[in-house]
C-alpha cells in the first residue's frame, strides 16, 4: 500500500481516494476522534467530583462553605463558555510558569510583564521548549480537561443541588428516627436517592458536553474539527492530493459522528433512568409500577 502511494500525483480513482484516506494527515484525524471519545471520558467523572463536592459546599451549614460552593456555581455559570476557555487557560498558565520562574530563577532581574508581554526565564516554560511534542500535546490536553471539568463542573454542582433538595425530608427524618447520624443519613439515604432527580439534568449535560468538544481549538488542541477543516479545504497543485473545497463533506461526516454518538448515548442514559427510577416514588417509578416492570 505505501509503495503505491509513494507517487500521489501519478494515481487516479479509488486508489487515488485510498491512499487520500489513509494519508499522514487522515490518520491524524482520525486520532483527534480518539482525542475527544478520551477526553469525554475523562472529563465527565472530574467534573462529576467538582460537581459533588461544589453541591456538597452550598449546602453546608459553614458560612465560608456555602459562599464558596454558592460562588463556584453562580460565577462559573454566569460567565460565557467561551469567554472562560480563552481566560483560564491562559491565566493557570501562566500562572504555572510565573511560580516555576520564581522557584528556578530566582536571580532574574528583568519584569516578568512588560505591557502585554509576559516573558519568565527558558528554565520556567511549562513544558520545557525543548521538550519532546507528545509532552506539548499532554499539557494541552489536561488544561483542556481541568477546563471542561471547571465549566461543566459548575452546572453538575447545581443539578445535584437541586436533586438533593427534592428528595423527600420524611425520609431523611425517617432516618434520624432511627438513630442514624448526618454523615450515615447523607451517605445511605440522600446520596443514594437523589441520583433519580439528578439524572435529567446530568443527563442534559453530557450531552452539552458532547457538544461543546469543538472548543478544543481554543485551547490549542488539533480536534477533528480543526482536522476537518484543514483537509477539506482546496488544496493545489503544489500538495500531494490536489482537490477543490471539500469542507461540506467532512463537516457532513462529523455531523454523522456526533448524532451517533448522541443517539447512543441517549439509549444509554434512558436505560440508566429506568433502572433507577424503578421502585422509586416519583412519576416515572409510578408509571413502571402500573406496568408491571
Amino acid at each position: 500500500m505505501f509503495e503505491i502511494c509513494a507517487d500521489p500525483k501519478s494515481l487516479e480513482g479509488l486508489t487515488w481516494l485510498s491512499c487520500y484516506l489513509t494519508s499522514g494527515k487522515h490518520m491524524n484525524m482520525y486520532w483527534a476522534f480518539g482525542t475527544v471519545l478520551l477526553l469525554l471520558a475523562v472529563t465527565a467523572p472530574i467534573a462529576m467530583l467538582f460537581g459533588f463536592f461544589g453541591a456538597m459546599a452550598a449546602r453546608s451549614q459553614f458560612f465560608v462553605l456555602r459562599l464558596i460552593g454558592k460562588g463556584y456555581t453562580g460565577m462559573v455559570r454566569g460567565v460565557p463558555d467561551i469567554v472562560f476557555f480563552l481566560f483560564f487557560v491562559i491565566a493557570l498558565d501562566q500562572g504555572i510558569e510565573y511560580l516555576m520562574h520564581l522557584v528556578r530563577c530566582p536571580d532574574w532581574t528583568d519584569p516578568v510583564r512588560n505591557g502585554l508581554e509576559f516573558r519568565v526565564c527558558p528554565q520556567a516554560k511549562v513544558p520545557l521548549n525543548s521538550a519532546p511534542q507528545t509532552v506539548h500535546q499532554f499539557y494541552g490536553f489536561m488544561l483542556a480537561v481541568l477546563t471542561f471539568a471547571l465549566v461543566f463542573g459548575a452546572f453538575a454542582a447545581n443539578v445535584l443541588y437541586g436533586a438533593m433538595q427534592a428528595v423527600p425530608r420524611a425520609q431523611l427524618e425517617t432516618a434520624e428516627a432511627y438513630g442514624l447520624s448526618q454523615s450515615q443519613v447523607f451517605r445511605r439515604v440522600l446520596v443514594p436517592q437523589m441520583w433519580v432527580y439528578a439524572l435529567p439534568g446530568l443527563s442534559n449535560l453530557w450531552l452539552i458536553l458532547i457538544k461543546a468538544t469543538p472548543l478544543l481549538f481554543l485551547l490549542g488542541v488539533q480536534d477533528i474539527v480543526y482536522w476537518a477543516r484543514e483537509l477539506g479545504s482546496a488544496k493545489t497543485q503544489a500538495f500531494d492530493y490536489p482537490h477543490p473545497d471539500w469542507r461540506l463533506y467532512y463537516f457532513l461526516a462529523l455531523l454523522v459522528f456526533y448524532l451517533a454518538f448522541t443517539r447512543v448515548s441517549e439509549i444509554v442514559l434512558n436505560r440508566i433512568s429506568a433502572r433507577l427510577s424503578k421502585g422509586q416514588a416519583t412519576a416515572a417509578g409510578e408509571a413502571m409500577r402500573k406496568a408491571g416492570i
